[in-house]
């Protein structure tokens, strides 16, 4: 066991040390703080930029007057034109761009043209046929014998209130929250996993490559080799996520401090569009979800993922050399199952209680990245107390076999096994 801490001690320091480390571990915090700057920044830059558009209405459709939500657009009616004779002038008299409306059957509105120099964006486009559209609905309404301004006030706009009648009883939920927190743990147990396997995998190739097996191996087991640099390098992980943690955390809490003028502006800019108030939910919706249960659950499955799938990539990089197409063979069947617990995962965030969202929490090899896209939500005690333990047992069998197949493999040179044969090594009585 003291030689198992030892090994553990030396991978964990060597990368630790490195500055790579330091570099990726601060950096990567100061590039997301940096990306939720340059959007606020690009918001409220975008928010007073104003696009002017002429507006021809041989139809009378919107009565000389558009009364538009978005007050980023600016429209101007134009009189004594027509589209042939104004197409040439209103980029020279400074407009964006130019809307014609032709006269048209109110039963099927059609031929609409909006000329502009080069493609409009998505939203002005979205917003010039939103008016559109209200305007023919408006029009209908009046042949109708109905008065828009009535049937407005009609006209509904119901939001749900979300009230989680379980456990937490009566608390106010989030669905937007929920599925945030949800997609984003499964994708960082996905990325994690890949990554620092694929670590392990390489610093056993390395050290096969370079001889130095050879030299631990005469002093400690295969085994503890193998174990040693699974764990050293899963806690470098767990340090750098909660190192992470920690600065982005810190980040947000100085944002307002250190940019109060643009965040007021943000906040007055979301208000007019009722994205404050989405905001405000979904920051209730946050705080009434089961926050200790899902740190706990994420730590477990972090571990318990990592273990299982870095035995595999160690057993790999046991088996190759410096034949970089060779590891990618024998790794894509690993691969695989992690990219099936990401699909199922995304499906598991809108349907958390499918059958097929079940399964993949629960089967060992997928459960550490679905499971974490249902845990927000109401599981079952049975279904998670299971998962956990069909992962644990799963980590066990695997640790088994590949510290076998490690054995085999560390000091085999010259020769390329097949899946087969590597299999034959994990049940081989030794």
């Amino acid at each position: 066991m003291n030689k198992i801490g030892l090994i553990i001690s030396r991978e964990y320091f060597t990368r630790v040390k490195k500055k790579s480390f330091f570099l990726t571990t601060i950096l990567v915090p100061i590039v997301i703080i940096g990306f939720y700057i340059a959007i606020i920044a690009i918001t409220v830059n975008g928010s007073s930029e104003k696009q002017s558009i002429a507006v021809i209405d041989d139809s009378n459709l919107f009565n000389g007057n558009i009364d538009s939500k978005d007050k980023a657009i600016d429209f101007k009616f134009i009189k004594n034109e027509t589209e042939v004779s104004f197409v040439k002038k209103y980029k020279a008299q400074g407009y964006n761009a130019f809307l014609y409306v032709p006269a048209f059957d109110i039963d099927s509105p059609k031929n609409f043209t909006l000329h502009t120099q080069s493609a409009p964006s998505l939203s002005t486009n979205s917003i010039v046929e939103e008016n559109i559209n209200k305007a023919v609905v408006n029009r209908r309404l009046v042949s109708q014998g109905i008065d828009p301004k009535k049937y407005e006030k009609i006209a509904s706009d119901v939001t749900l209130k979300n009230i989680d009648d379980s456990k937490r009883a009566g608390s106010t939920s989030s669905v937007m929250a929920a599925f945030i927190v949800s997609f984003a743990c499964g994708i960082l147990i996905y990325m994690m996993m890949i990554i620092y396997g694929t670590q392990v995998m390489r610093g056993v190739t390395e050290e096969k490559t370079n001889r130095i097996a050879e030299v631990i191996v005469s002093s400690v087991k295969p085994f503890q080799l193998m174990m040693g640099k699974i764990i050293g390098i899963g806690a470098v992980g767990l340090t750098q996520f909660m190192i992470w943690i920690i600065l982005i955390f810190a980040g947000q809490l100085l944002l307002p401090v250190i940019f109060p003028d643009m965040l007021q502006q943000i906040n007055g800019a979301a208000a007019g569009t009722g994205n404050a108030s989405k905001a405000a939910e979904f920051m209730q919706g946050l705080s009434s979800l089961p926050l200790l249960k899902i740190v706990l659950s994420f730590l477990f499955y972090f571990l318990g993922g990592y273990l299982t799938y870095a035995s595999l990539f160690a057993a790999i990089g046991s088996v190759v050399s410096e034949d970089q197409q060779e590891a990618q063979q024998l790794v894509f069947p690993i691969l695989m199952p992690i990219v099936l617990g990401f699909v199922i995962m995304t499906k598991a965030v809108n349907d958390p209680n499918s059958s097929l969202a079940v399964f993949g929490s629960l089967f060992p090899l997928t459960s550490p990245i679905v499971m974490m896209g249902r845990i927000t939500y109401d599981i079952p005690f049975w279904q998670l107390a299971t998962s956990m333990l069909l992962l644990i047992g799963c980590f066990l069998l695997f640790t088994w076999m590949t510290g076998k197949i490690y054995r085999t493999g560390i000091l085999m040179y010259g020769k390329k096994p097949s899946w087969k044969e590597m299999i034959r090594w994990g049940f081989r009585k030794q």
